[in-house]
């Protein structure tokens, strides 16, 4: 089945021409668009899509605010966010993650990038652009050096090769690198990873790169 997109930009033009890039997708369907984040969070809970590509800035309702009151109604099947912004603003970018968005991506993005990340943030993983995971591992180093934080004690309940796939995950690997890396099968990873998000109480690959460094589990270099 086409995976369904609801576009959210106060641009008229921003949602014609995302609209026309991934309605020519044969894999991806554009269902809605909003101008704001009040018809945003609206026509999320009406239409129910795989992905809200959710921009930043918008009136009535910006689009933190909208992630968070889509993402808080823990619909079934769930409702991803894609943020988007054309500035590349920290504030933004952890504040985004924390709420749970499963991504951030640059409006000056190539084409294809944002089809990929529509397609990775469907299949439920993370989209974390590299420059965005490096600043986070920096915050996140930062503040163990004022902070020191005591290792997980959940992380006595992971397997080594759990352990090992925690790793690579914190490290910015998605499944199908990681699978390349271990030699074992893509499904196999979705397996362990799903097992450590549960046994750990994580959302997401972004809340395992940050208890992966806060634990020191990795080290950062």
């Amino acid at each position: 089945m086409a995976i369904t997109v609801l576009i959210a930009d106060d641009q008229a033009m921003v949602r014609q021409g995302f609209g026309a890039l991934l309605g020519a997708q044969t894999d991806i369907s554009v269902v809605g668009d909003a101008p704001d984040g009040k018809v945003a969070v609206a026509e999320a809970k009406r239409l129910r899509p795989d992905v809200v590509l959710m921009d930043v800035r918008m009136p009535q309702m910006n689009g933190l605010d909208a992630a968070r009151a889509i993402l808080s109604a823990n619909f079934d099947p769930p409702v991803r966010v894609l943020m988007l912004t054309t500035f590349d603003i920290d504030d933004y970018v952890y504040e985004a993650l924390s709420i749970g968005a499963s991504g951030f991506l640059l409006k000056d993005a190539p084409a294809e990038e944002l089809v990929r990340a529509v397609r990775v943030v469907a299949d439920g993983e993370a989209l974390l652009a590299p420059t965005i995971t490096r600043r986070l591992i920096a915050d996140v180093t930062r503040r163990r050096n004022t902070v020191r934080t005591a290792p997980s004690p959940a992380l006595g309940t992971l397997t080594p090769r759990e352990r090992e796939v925690l790793e690579l995950v914190a490290k910015g690997l998605s499944n199908t690198e990681i699978a390349a890396a271990l030699f074992v099968a893509e499904q196999t990873v979705k397996t362990h990873v799903s097992k450590v998000f549960s046994k750990l109480g994580l959302r997401d690959r972004a809340q395992a790169v940050v208890l992966a460094y806060e634990s020191g589990l990795v080290v950062p270099g």
